[in-house]
């Protein structure tokens, strides 16, 4: 039997930090998400057992500023993916708004620091959502489209096969054939 399951990535990680920081036993405060606030100072070899306990769930502790403020960019943009509504909104005004900087300045730290640019990102993240949503085989790809904001199904189709290599037809009959064998 299999079971497929949602995930709330926000709703999920908030918790874990929140458990883990309360058995911690310092004072602290969650701001957005993927910052926290120690309300007193933290020794070192604490904030290292902090990093080897959070590292078991994939959760890293950032000390570089510049690196701090991309995985913000990252979290906004997975915000703005994955949330129940995307926003109809550019992505440029969307970040700028919610990070309080220019995007041009968003826009050069993040392509500074990782390589590629903020909407190779965008495009990344919904292919990836759009996958998982064929995968939930609830939405239709005139829906899937829809739901990311994209002007089409055909804009969606050639965003996906540019970044797959087939298109979300074909991922779909590939996905459809794998279940039929696998009954």
């Amino acid at each position: 039997m299999k079971a497929f399951l949602k995930f709330d990535y926000n709703q999920l990680t908030k918790k874990i930090l929140e458990d883990k920081l309360s058995n911690f036993g310092y004072q602290f405060a969650i701001h957005g998400f993927g910052e926290i606030e120690f309300y007193e100072n933290v020794p070192e070899e604490k904030i290292e057992e902090l990093r080897n306990e959070f590292a078991s769930y994939g959760i890293t502790i950032i000390e570089n500023q510049k690196s701090a403020q991309v995985q913000k960019i990252k979290d906004v943009i997975h915000e703005m993916v994955y949330g129940e509504e995307v926003p109809n909104v550019k992505v440029s005004v969307y970040l700028a708004e919610k990070l309080n900087h220019s995007y041009g300045y968003l826009s050069n730290l993040f392509s500074d620091i990782t390589y590629t640019s903020i909407e190779n990102y965008v495009i990344i993240q919904k292919i990836e959502f759009a996958k998982q949503l064929i995968l939930n085989n609830k939405l239709s790809l005139t829906e899937i489209a829809f739901r990311l904001n994209y002007s089409s199904v055909a804009h969606l189709s050639t965003q996906f096969k540019n970044t797959t290599g087939i298109t979300p037809s074909a991922f779909q009959r590939i996905i459809t054939k794998r279940r039929e064998k696998n009954l």
